[in-house]
């Protein structure tokens, strides 16, 4: 519930006049502050009128008075510049370290509100605000959207300047460590995430002009070399196999020459995996496209359209894996190119983010821009996150608000953060029940 009293308190869902201490003096709010998500009081810089005087300082909120005591706020300097003490059960007097009485006021979170909070959290029906979502504007619906988006690319920014820290502070490096997560879609994406890191470029790039030396040492570093990484019934066939024997080759000389050791092949999930998606299908294409260098960060900067990078990012297998889904086991023979799909899926997941996170690094607005011009020019994705909302009455136009919609899920309604999403919002200010759908 005190979190429901932070919600009224945020959104001034009490009164703002008429309010007394529990010393019977008067209290007029005149700014409720700033929300401190941090630690520290609850909110920042509030302007309260208590007894005819103004104070600007910080308040803090707790259900009953002795949670003051209870978090230790009384023994913190920092909670000494709190103005007002506000609680749903004022049962004792407040002091802070410096030993001043703290003025307190009573607050009751209004019952409409109480019940409609009660309700998000009890319904079975996922998402539990969908009641509420066709009577929401258009116009609040499409600045919610925006924000979301925008958090979201925030959220990515700060993994993508994590893998620049663990890269030595190369943001080539870290690109290619971002477009190989986006190869896993999903399933494989953390065990690519940790194969791409450990991936020596530096040393690589010594041997980028022959692409079976490149696609060894992926897959020797992947794990797949090791024929306990295949499946027993293929291990005979592949052990007498001439590919896989001059990659094996060439993969334990480089591996001596750059002290390399390769990942635990156990990583990589293999089960109802469609063969295109098999990890050595995947890493050959990276090697291709690592071969042709159209996916250098400096590359993928200058395209301005989804066309261009579809362009940049396109690749194909080597030759031996046209014809073959593992090693020492023959396949009709495929190109086995990303498709149309697959390539807007890495431009959303890898492209999309290292621009914003590249362009907050130069300080360049035009390239932040662009990552939000390319997810409006993208078709919506099609998951089922997506059609959850559209069953419950939001519908995606472009990847921008797809990419919104899955921020929505997994960062509001997964953690029943209600409180502080604007659909929740709308759903607990209601007096009355939204209508049943």
């Amino acid at each position: 519930m005190e979190q429901l009293l932070h919600y009224c308190w945020k959104h001034k869902q009490l009164p703002l006049y008429g309010l007394v201490t529990t010393t019977g003096q008067d209290v007029e709010i005149i700014d409720v502050g700033l929300h401190n998500h941090d630690a520290g009081p609850d909110f920042f810089n509030a302007k309260v009128k208590i007894g005819g005087t103004m104070w600007v300082g910080n308040v803090e909120i707790h259900s009953k008075s002795g949670d003051w005591y209870l978090h230790g706020h009384d023994k913190d300097p920092r909670y000494d510049n709190v103005i007002l003490h506000v609680v749903e059960n004022a049962n004792m007097d407040v002091r802070t370290s410096s030993g001043n009485l703290l003025p307190q006021v009573v607050i009751h979170v209004p019952e409409h509100i109480r019940d409609n909070y009660q309700e998000l959290l009890s319904t079975d029906s996922y998402p539990p605000c969908y009641k509420a979502i066709p009577d929401i504007p258009r116009l609040s619906v499409h600045s919610w959207m925006s924000a979301l988006v925008t958090e979201r690319l925030e959220r990515k920014t700060e993994d993508i300047r994590q893998r620049v820290g663990r890269c030595g502070g190369s943001w080539e490096d870290a690109f290619f460590v971002t477009l190989a997560r986006s190869y896993g879609f999903g399933i494989n994406s953390d065990a690519f995430e940790t194969w791409a890191e450990n991936i020596p470029l530096s040393c690589v790039g010594h041997h980028r002009d022959d692409i079976m030396q490149i696609e060894a040492i992926f897959l020797g570093q992947a794990g797949l070399l090791d024929l306990a990484a295949m499946p027993e019934r293929y291990r005979e066939e592949a052990s007498r196999d001439n590919y896989y024997n001059r990659l094996l080759c060439e993969y334990r000389y480089l591996a001596h020459k750059f002290s390399l050791t390769p990942m635990n092949h156990t990583l990589w999930k293999f089960l109802r995996l469609h063969p295109q998606n098999f990890p050595q299908i995947r890493i050959s294409q990276l090697a291709s496209l690592y071969f042709s260098r159209r996916a250098s960060l400096g590359n993928i900067l200058c395209c301005q359209t989804v066309k261009e990078l579809e362009a940049a990012l396109s690749a194909t297998v080597t030759p031996y894996w046209q014809t073959h889904y593992n090693f020492g086991q023959a396949s009709s023979k495929s190109s086995k190119t990303l498709s149309r799909q697959s390539l807007h899926v890495v431009i959303i997941n890898a492209v999309v983010p290292m621009l914003f996170a590249y362009g907050r690094y130069k300080g360049n607005d035009e390239v932040c821009a662009r990552s939000f011009s390319l997810l409006e020019e993208l078709k919506a994705e099609q998951n089922n996150v997506v059609k959850m909302w559209h069953n419950a009455g939001l519908d995606a136009a472009n990847a921008a608000d797809s990419q919104a919609l899955i921020q929505l899920k997994k960062v509001y309604c997964d953690r029943k953060d209600c409180l502080r999403c604007r659909i929740g919002y709308e759903y607990l200010r209601k007096k009355t029940k939204p209508h049943p759908q």
